[in-house]
C-alpha cells in the first residue's frame, strides 16, 4: 500500500503517512489485485456513529481506466452500509471521480454542535480535516471536502 501511495504523496495528491500508520489501520483497508499484483487500496475510517471517511484511495498508474478505483470505492461504501454508517466524507483533489459516485462538495460543518464538540477531541488528522480546523489547512490547500449520504 505504501508503494501505491508514495508517488501520489510525492505529488501532494495524497497525504504522506508513516509506516506505523498503515499497520495501525490495516483492518480499515481494502486492496485490489490484478494478476496477483496489488494495484489499488482504500480505507474506511469510522469517525462517528453515522459518519466515516474514505481514506487513502489510490490506484497504480498502470491500472488507471480499468475500474479499480470505482470497485474499491463501491466495496468501501458497502462496508459502510454493513456497519450502519449513513454518511461518507472524503478530502480530495479527484472531485470529478467522487462526484460520479454521488459525493458533493461541502462548506462549513456537516455535524451538529454536540458532535463537533466530541470530534474536536480526536487526535486523528483526518477528523481535523473533516472539521476544517485551522491547524490542518496548510496540508489541505486545494483539496475539496466532499460528503455522500448512503
Amino acid at each position: 500500500m505504501r508503494q501505491l501511495v508514495q508517488p501520489l504523496a510525492a505529488a501532494r495528491v495524497l497525504v504522506s503517512k508513516d509506516a506505523v500508520t498503515y499497520y495501525e489501520a490495516v483492518q480499515q483497508f481494502r486492496v485490489a489485485e490484478l494478476d496477483g499484483v496489488v494495484v489499488g487500496c482504500g480505507a474506511l475510517h469510522v469517525m462517528w456513529e453515522d459518519l466515516a471517511e474514505i481514506r487513502t484511495l489510490a490506484v497504480d498508474a498502470a491500472a488507471h481506466g480499468r475500474g479499480v478505483g470505482s470497485a474499491l470505492l463501491t466495496a468501501l461504501m458497502d462496508d459502510a452500509r454493513t456497519l450502519g454508517v449513513s454518511r461518507l466524507f472524503c478530502l480530495t483533489f479527484e472531485v470529478e471521480f467522487f462526484t460520479r459516485h454521488g459525493f458533493a462538495p461541502i462548506e462549513g460543518q456537516a455535524v451538529e454542535p454536540e458532535v463537533y464538540a466530541e470530534l474536536v477531541r480526536s487526535y486523528d488528522e483526518g477528523v481535523a480535516e473533516f472539521l476544517d480546523l485551522e491547524r490542518v489547512k496548510p496540508n489541505t490547500l486545494g483539496n475539496t471536502r466532499m460528503l455522500r449520504t448512503l
